[in-house]
């Protein structure tokens, strides 16, 4: 049965980059997985986040239990994941909003 095969596959990564931008650190980390991170209902599990001096300024992950959401500084806003591309174009976008 194909579906079994599925559940057994590893997750693969994606996008890896951890590099200076600004006055901070950005690291991007995506992997596809072979079923969602509940709740969310695509195949990635992923983390972005924006260091500066140590603090996490801006983050996007989409951890068990919580689902697809951002961090802005201290705040926790939900996050309608459409695709890796997307969900980089936007992290980075906030990363900008932050820089100014």
């Amino acid at each position: 049965m194909a579906y079994g095969v599925i559940s057994h596959m590893k997750a693969k990564e994606v996008f890896r980059v951890k590099q200076s931008h600004g006055k901070g650190i950005v690291e991007i980390v995506i992997w596809q997985v072979p079923t969602p991170v509940p709740p969310s209902e695509h195949p990635y599990k992923y983390r972005l986040v924006y260091v500066v001096n140590g603090k996490w300024v801006v983050g996007y992950d989409n951890e068990r239990g919580k689902g697809d959401h951002k961090h802005l500084g201290d705040t926790e806003l939900p996050y309608g994941f459409v695709s890796p591309q997307q969900l980089m174009a936007d992290f980075m976008a906030d990363v900008k909003g932050v820089e100014q």
